[in-house]
């Protein structure tokens, strides 16, 4: 038998409210499927499982509040496997307290307080309705099992998963003052040629349709990804008082919301995606990220962050980490800028690298290096 614990997304996540189940017990649950949604005080986050097994036994019914680390359910194994949850090396290893997270809708923030049985309930989660949004005409306006079925036939409209704006700039005030009361920073900036990168760039995306080309922004996530590989040492997490590099490479990448304010989550083994695969990625992520559809590891497991300004104008950012990230780097607008090319002066489209980074774990002189291949890498788009 194995744990489901009450995750812990965040770094000041103590406790968070169990909003719904999407499994039963007796149920057989794979990697990735969502089987719970958590809400905490930043937001409703889908929350899935990262091994295989049998639901054993739920222990926390919806509506409940209780600590991190408490068991929600139990799991019969499949062959010894255990069903992962944001266990402390696993959940210590989210960077997203900050930066903002999904809020509730209305409805979700009020599941808690509703009076409905759990045979109501269930039957609610079969039939897709939503409990927030029925009249109950039970005992002192509880919901039974004929108000559901009466909403179930009627036409309902889903509440959106929105942003609380107030809520988030509190969770990035929070995450960026810890982050630079804890976190010894220092800065680096390159200035990186793109001719060569554009150039392949509309030369690919002549040969593909409209829907399928690629993004700029696209080769730089790759080649992040990539000269992660020779510098370990940016990518991982500062825990327990001693780094702890991370064998995968999962680029966070910051999406500014239409509402404002802005979102992380991580683009999975991004070093290991081709273009298209990584464009496709971030496209998903993005439509998901702003439709308020993100799970939990999205917003647990990046191990570095990449955040660019340049649609707004903005010529260089020198960002702060997300804890417990220990590395983050930044981009700046591409424009025609006077750059020397064989001793002449000429307009090159050029970009500002930065790196912001942790000295407990880099220096100058190794972040200089990873700018470096960042760099390179982009000389070469063919082999990004």
């Amino acid at each position: 038998m194995a744990d489901f614990v009450m995750p812990k997304l965040g770094p000041d996540m103590t406790s968070g409210i169990l909003v719904a189940w999407h499994t039963k017990p007796g149920d057989r649950v794979k990697r990735g499927d969502v089987v719970a949604e958590i809400e905490t005080d930043k937001g409703v986050i889908d929350v899935e499982v990262f091994s295989s097994g049998v639901l054993e036994k739920l222990v926390v019914q919806p509506g409940e509040k209780v600590p991190v680390g408490t068991v929600l359910a139990t799991l019969r194994e499949d062959g010894g496997i255990t069903m992962p949850q944001a266990s402390a090396a696993a959940a210590a290893t989210t960077p997203l307290s900050t930066t903002p997270q999904v809020s509730p809708s209305q409805a979700a923030a009020d599941l808690s307080k509703l009076r409905i049985s759990p045979s109501a309930r269930e039957l609610a989660r079969k039939l897709g309705v939503d409990p927030s949004r029925v009249q109950g005409t039970g005992p002192s306006g509880a919901i039974t099992r004929d108000d559901i079925e009466r909403a179930a036939k009627q036409p309902q409209k889903p509440a959106a998963r929105g942003f609380d704006a107030v809520r988030m700039r509190q969770a990035i005030a929070a995450a960026m003052s810890r982050s630079k009361r804890e976190i010894p920073h220092y800065y680096l900036s390159t200035t990186i040629d793109l001719g060569r990168a554009l150039d392949w760039l509309t030369a690919a995306n002549e040969k593909r349709l409209v829907t399928e080309r690629l993004l700029p922004g696209v080769l730089l996530l790759k080649a992040v990804a990539l000269a992660l590989r020779d510098f370990p040492e940016m990518n991982g997490f500062w825990l327990d008082e001693r780094f702890q590099a991370s064998a995968a490479i999962h680029v966070g990448t910051a999406i500014s919301l239409r509402q404002g304010g802005l979102i992380a989550p991580a683009l999975h083994d991004t070093d290991k995606l081709s273009l298209d695969e990584l464009m496709q990625k971030l496209r998903e992520v993005v439509q998901r990220t702003r439709t308020g559809a993100l799970r939990g590891s999205e917003f647990t497991d990046p191990t570095i962050t990449v955040t660019s300004l340049g649609e707004r104008g903005v010529e260089a950012v020198f960002p702060i980490i997300y804890p417990p990230q220990v590395a983050i780097v930044g981009f700046g607008k591409v424009g025609p800028r006077p750059w020397v090319v064989d001793s002449q002066v000429v307009a090159r489209p050029l970009v500002t690298a930065t790196l912001g980074a942790d000295h407990r774990v880099s220096d100058g002189h190794r972040g200089g290096l990873f700018l470096a291949a960042i760099d390179r890498l982009l000389q070469e788009p063919g082999k990004l």
